[in-house]
């Protein structure tokens, strides 16, 4: 029954996640850790891990959740393969670099940092400040170290990237259409290099709990995968009948509970 119980748990994390996710339009990382924390905090989840295990499972189940957005914005030709390409190896260089960053941090401090991280996005997100529309894109030496510092951060907070990546590729002359698409697809290899050098880098650490391989705990990911999926479609029905503004600034207060939560 405790499993059972478990993987409800899971299952309902995944649902609130693929919920905000449809309806305010964010990746569900910023949703799924602090909601992971939690969840393993009720099971009494070693401390120095917790922080850890949540962050490395939000990337295994952003890889799974983001390739049908990906392939949906690929199949609208909303993906810019140049500028795709240009970004990768500093995506993958990043997230593997950010994963050893979080891997040297306590679970306290990371923990911080994520609330630091999140207070900002709130105060972006009620300010409504959008990205600077930009005119040309920069040379593969610019693109590549912005993937760099886009993949480590994302990989450090368990995000898919698109909270850095949309304002960049904007600046860069996209459209709203291209920066989402792309953006979608250079969430991919951050989730992938971010979630297997998690797997390494916490491989057989004491503190880990029951069904976790390194930093990704297996039926937390299940959970979270089975159910975000259709309750993203719930979110975005939901998306189309509610006041813009309103969801905009609702999302913000949640997110700034949230940041100062990790903060105090």
């Amino acid at each position: 029954m405790s499993v059972l119980f478990t993987l409800l748990g899971y299952l309902l994390v995944g649902a609130a996640a693929g919920t905000m996710a449809g309806l305010f339009g964010v990746g569900g990382g910023l949703i799924i850790v602090p909601a992971l924390v939690f969840a393993f905090g009720l099971q009494s989840v070693d401390a120095a891990v917790t922080m850890h295990l949540a962050v490395g499972t939000s990337l295994a189940t952003i890889l799974v959740t983001g390739a049908s957005s990906a392939w949906a914005h690929y199949q609208r030709g909303s993906i810019r393969r140049e500028w795709f390409l240009s970004l990768l190896p500093g995506l993958m260089l990043g997230a593997v670099a950010g994963v050893f960053v979080a891997g040297a941090l306590s679970g306290g401090l990371l923990g911080t940092l994520f609330g630091v991280f999140v207070v900002l996005m709130a105060l972006r997100m009620a300010l409504g400040i959008s990205p600077r529309a930009g005119r040309a894109a920069p040379g593969r030496l610019a693109m590549g170290l912005a993937g760099m510092v886009i993949g480590g951060v994302s990989a450090l907070f368990g995000i898919g990237g698109g909270t850095l990546c949309v304002p960049w590729l904007s600046r860069c002359g996209a459209s709203m259409t291209q920066a989402v698409g792309t953006s979608a697809a250079c969430g991919l290899p951050i989730a992938l290099f971010g979630a297997l050098t998690f797997i390494v880098v916490g491989w057989g650490h004491p503190a880990l709990p029951a069904g976790a391989t390194g930093f990704v705990m297996w039926p937390a990911f299940l959970g979270i995968v089975l159910a975000s999926v259709p309750f993203a479609r719930l979110g975005v029905r939901l998306a189309h009948v509610l006041s813009a503004r309103a969801l905009r600034l609702a999302f913000a207060a949640l997110l700034l509970i949230v940041g100062l939560r990790f903060l105090f």
